[in-house]
């Protein structure tokens, strides 16, 4: 690769893709390394209609421009970039628009895009990140099951269409979601995705997305016409403006870390090599899983993460960006995002994936976004808690491994030799209830993963026990404990929720999970735990489970409205939770602790947390009098239960509870 773009000398911070008027459209494309570079325009997406060809001047960092006169709106195009006597024709790696399964590029007039009354919509408040309640969902999941009652499945609009009900008159789609009290929506990757041909839209194709094309233009196969330029962003749109009027506000899932193709990527056909790594002999790096890693600490491609997510942000309203694989982006990228957004919005959400994918990344250990490094990081940009998911349930990728949960652990250590027992899963577990910030009642020695305190502050941690990756909740539950009675299992999937739902920092479920998700094989032996291109039978949500396990959905329910009424399960700061959360003496398979000081501005003063998960019921000594109860067994949310006449309270064999006191 030329040295010179990687020396800064062509870094460019201006505005690049098309620049519309309905007197002119200017063209911009940034191509240092290119002898030539000419703009096509078409009358059409696809096809054999070309109107005319425009050689492109070069001007100063290796910006082509090129202005048109005329309303542009509707015409497509594409750029022939000539690098080395190669020519290789391409769409707009800034495209806002495009035409069928995103091959070219379209001008767009935005303002014609925009729902009735866009310009009032309002996002929905969220002031701190620790008041979310993120559910995350995939379009089909939600919507193609017969018995969901929306009528346009699979797409945008299936989360515009209200009263929607089950054969049992339950609420599906969108009134579930505003029923289930979450606050927030995580969806699966909406940006236009390769996996999908968009010509065949009746073809009921299934992906997650992980595959992006054009990062500034929804995914066709979400609206009701792909072929139309316009028709998929407007859609999109009216999805975000529905669900603000609900007070449920958005994140996308984004995919920077790698493209769908590399070669044929329109990064590579506009500037070779540049927007990717590559390891000391020019191979390209590949620790992701379309085997190509971008080059987020790279200026031009840095200025893209940026310049894409505060376009979405602005332009579609957007509330919050997920990013996947986080991990193979580096500190200073996520910082500089987070301020970007800031001007925007500063109660815009941010979290990821940060794990550290191995040795092989042109960035240090330092330089990554990982979780190791959230001290690093501003404090509003937060990370999946692996050590809750794993500390609950066992180990994720071995699927007959035990956690806390499941009375006895089966989590083999590396010697595969002895199993962490239920008092190491414990401290885990404890852990995280402190939303991974430092706490003197957590033993970190004794945690399987050698858990130290990374999160700097509440606001960091994503507390997760199950998302679309690896088996559902209720799938690994029937993995680990195949014996059991499906009373004693949805007892542990109640105790799972119970701890994400309490715990500190940001909770997140998946769709379904409310409702004892599953995901079983097509030849029906085991579970489905990598869904990603399984057929809507698998991924799909079955409304007709509300109905069976509707105990459930209630308990998951008041969970969520009891977080939402107090505050102290949502408290801001670091400092704040080594105030008022204290642990007391409890067996090892049993967790207890204090929320004390009317915490974060809570009207209760103080609040005990009782986890069961032995196979015994236990008598806990809470030193006083004057306790109501508000969870208790199958019961959850704020209306009291019970009164104990005592300092003691039963706590039944595998069950949760939270009591306040009154006096």
């Amino acid at each position: 690769m030329d040295k010179d773009i990687l020396s800064g000398k062509y870094d460019y911070d201006g505005e690049l893709g098309t620049n519309y008027s309905k007197e002119k459209t200017t063209f911009k494309v940034w191509s240092p390394l290119a002898e030539k570079v000419v703009l096509n325009l078409y009358r059409e997406g696809v096809g054999d209609n070309l109107i005319e060809k425009n050689l492109m001047v070069l001007q100063d960092k290796g910006v082509w421009s090129f202005t048109k006169t005329g309303d542009l709106a509707g015409t497509f195009y594409t750029y022939e970039v000539t690098v080395n006597g190669k020519t290789n024709e391409t769409q707009d790696i800034y495209s806002k628009a495009v035409g069928v399964n995103g091959d070219r590029s379209m001008v767009i007039d935005l303002l014609k895009t925009n729902p009735d009354a866009w310009e009032k919509d309002i996002r929905p408040y969220i002031r701190n990140q620790t008041d979310a309640i993120i559910y995350e969902l995939h379009f089909r999941d939600m919507s193609m099951d017969e018995a969901s009652g929306i009528k346009i499945k699979g797409k945008f609009l299936s989360l515009t269409e209200f009263g929607t009900r089950n054969s049992y008159g339950e609420a599906t789609g969108i009134s579930h979601i505003k029923e289930l009290g979450v606050n927030a929506i995580h969806i699966l990757p909406s940006f236009d995705f390769g996996s999908i041909d968009e010509s065949k839209i009746n073809s009921n194709e299934y992906n997650w997305g992980y595959d992006p094309k054009n990062y500034l233009v929804p995914e066709g196969s979400y609206s009701t016409d792909p072929y139309s330029g316009t028709c998929r962003i407007k859609e999109m749109k009216e999805m975000v403006k529905a669900l603000h009027k609900e007070n449920i506000a958005v994140i996308m899932d984004c995919v920077f870390n790698h493209t769908y193709e590399y070669e044929n990527s329109p990064f590579s056909k506009t500037v070779p090599d540049y927007y990717y790594r590559q390891d000391e002999k020019g191979k390209v790096i590949a620790n992701s899983e379309c085997k190509n890693d971008t080059a987020s600490e790279r200026f031009m491609f840095r200025k893209y993460m940026i310049d894409a997510v505060t376009y979405w942000a602005k332009e579609y309203h957007i509330d919050g960006f997920r990013f996947d694989l986080m991990g193979l982006h580096d500190v200073e990228t996520m910082n500089q995002i987070r301020y970007a957004l800031d001007k925007i919005n500063p109660n815009i959400l941010i979290y990821g994936e940060g794990w550290n994918l191995g040795n092989e990344v042109t960035i240090t250990d330092d330089e990554k976004a990982i979780k190791l490094n959230a001290k690093k990081l501003d404090n509003r940009v937060a990370f999946f808690n692996d050590d809750i998911r794993d500390g609950i349930k066992g180990y994720v990728f071995e699927e007959e491994c035990g956690g806390f949960i499941n009375y006895n652990a089966k989590w083999i250590k590396d010697d595969g030799k002895t199993a962490y027992s239920i008092s190491d899963l414990k401290e885990q577990v404890k852990h995280s209830i402190v939303a991974a910030v430092e706490h003197e009642d957590v033993d970190y020695e004794k945690t399987p993963y050698k858990c130290k305190p990374w999160a700097n502050e509440p606001t960091q941690t994503v507390n997760y026990v199950s998302c679309h990756d690896n088996n559902t909740l209720w799938d690994k539950i029937n993995l680990t404990n195949p014996e059991a009675a499906e009373e004693e299992k949805i007892k542990i999937d109640e105790m799972a929720a119970f701890i994400v739902l309490t715990s500190q920092g940001i909770p997140f479920i998946q769709n379904g999970q409310e409702m004892l998700g599953t995901k079983p094989k097509l030849n029906g032996k085991g579970f489905d735990s990598n869904s990603f291109r399984s057929p809507d039978s698998v991924n799909r949500i079955e409304w007709g489970r509300k109905h069976t396990y509707k105990k459930v959905v209630d308990y998951y329910k008041g969970l969520i409205k009891l977080r939402k009424e107090h505050p102290a399960f949502r408290m801001t700061t670091k400092a704040e939770i080594q105030k008022n959360i204290k642990f007391f003496d409890t067996k090892e398979s049993v967790i207890g602790y204090f929320i004390l000081n009317n915490a974060n501005g809570d009207e209760w003063q103080e609040i005990a947390v009782i986890i069961n998960a032995s196979a015994q019921d236990e008598k806990i000594d809470l030193k006083k009098s004057g306790w109501a109860v508000v969870v208790k067994e199958e019961k959850a949310g704020t209306e009291v239960l019970d009164i104990l006449s005592g300092d003691e309270v039963l706590v039944k064999a595998g069950t949760s509870m939270v009591l306040t006191n009154l006096k």
